[in-house]
């Protein structure tokens, strides 16, 4: 089977020949049909990311298709079902193995292409913004990277958790996008004064942070007292250094959100936030926005994409079958 195989840290993966997996106990094996990218792919590959495998392994995350094979043991699913997998690792590939309690059967209303981008993308996004920070109808939510992948999603489910959102993100074009979700007010993250603009609309009580660097410090500063600071990820490069004094004068709280590592401690939010979530796309209230399909010879673009921030939403490779 074909399959993009990250050799060695630092070195650009490729597309090569390998042999099909087969399952063993309590795995399955899927005919992957489409496999979301994320930034934490780029991390992946210069081995920065904290749940880096060793090498060589398949790239990819998060995947989606039809179970091709069941292991010894697996009794929840069945060859022929659809279903959508956070594997960690082994998506960019015609086929993979993995953990059946990893997997979700799929609604008839999501399409693999939908699913493939969904997980982590919006899995984030509601375990942080109810789960972790609580965010109550009428609070104003700040969005940094607004138009990203999961920071649109942010925006999506801060709205429909009855939040006022402001979405800061890169230029119109973007803005236009976050705008679409159900943003508030926009900010340009290019031109504007983030402190002064956020303190004009009243101060947030609940930051999304995917970027980190500058944004972080201009939020930091606009938060209203009690505000609670989601660190997301460091899209800009720049981990922010928080001094502890200032938490004080506002009582201000900030908190991690790593979505993945709830499936070794608290699985069991993880699964009924997700649950949640494909209630909602079922009812037609949540509507993922992928920028870029691109076929498996082309991840290399996909990724570019990624790390020259020219994407919205989600960028998804497809694999026909």
């Amino acid at each position: 089977m074909r399959a993009y195989l990250q050799e060695s840290r630092g070195a650009e993966p490729n597309l090569q020949e390998i042999p099909r997996p087969d399952p063993g106990p309590g795995q399955l094996r899927l005919k992957i049909a489409a496999c979301g990218l994320n930034f934490a792919d780029l991390l992946m590959i210069e081995g920065r990311y904290q749940d880096t495998p060793p090498t060589p392994f398949v790239l990819g995350m998060e995947v989606a298709g039809t179970i091709d094979a069941v292991g010894p043991d697996v009794t929840d699913f069945q060859p022929g079902e659809r279903v959508a997998v956070f594997g960690g690792q082994g998506g960019l590939a015609e086929f993979g193995v993995f953990d059946a309690h990893r997997a979700v059967h799929l609604p008839d209303t999501m399409s693999f292409t939908e699913a493939a981008g969904f997980q982590i993308a919006y899995g984030t996004s509601h375990l942080a913004l109810d789960h972790r920070a609580r965010l109550q109808p009428g609070e104003t939510l700040l969005v940094l990277g607004a138009a990203g992948g999961v920071g649109l999603t942010a925006v999506e489910i801060g709205k429909l958790m009855g939040a006022k959102v402001i979405a800061c993100a890169r230029g119109p074009e973007k803005l236009e996008v976050a705008r679409r979700a159900g943003a508030d007010h926009l900010i340009d993250a290019r031109e504007a004064d983030l402190r002064a603009e956020v303190k004009a609309l009243g101060g947030a009580d609940v930051v999304y942070d995917a970027v980190g660097g500058e944004q972080f410090t201009a939020a930091f500063r606009a938060c209203n007292p009690e505000a609670r600071i989601l660190t997301i990820g460091f899209a800009s490069g720049e981990v922010p250094q928080i001094k502890a004094n200032h938490l004080l004068v506002k009582n201000l709280t900030v908190m991690g959100l790593y979505w993945g590592g709830y499936l070794t401690f608290r699985p069991e939010a993880l699964t009924g936030s997700l649950a949640q979530l494909f209630a909602w796309h079922g009812e037609g209230r949540l509507h993922p926005h992928v920028s870029h399909v691109l076929p498996l010879a082309r991840v290399a673009e996909g990724l570019d994409l990624l790390r020259s921030r020219k994407s919205t939403g989600k960028v998804v490779i497809e694999i026909p079958g």
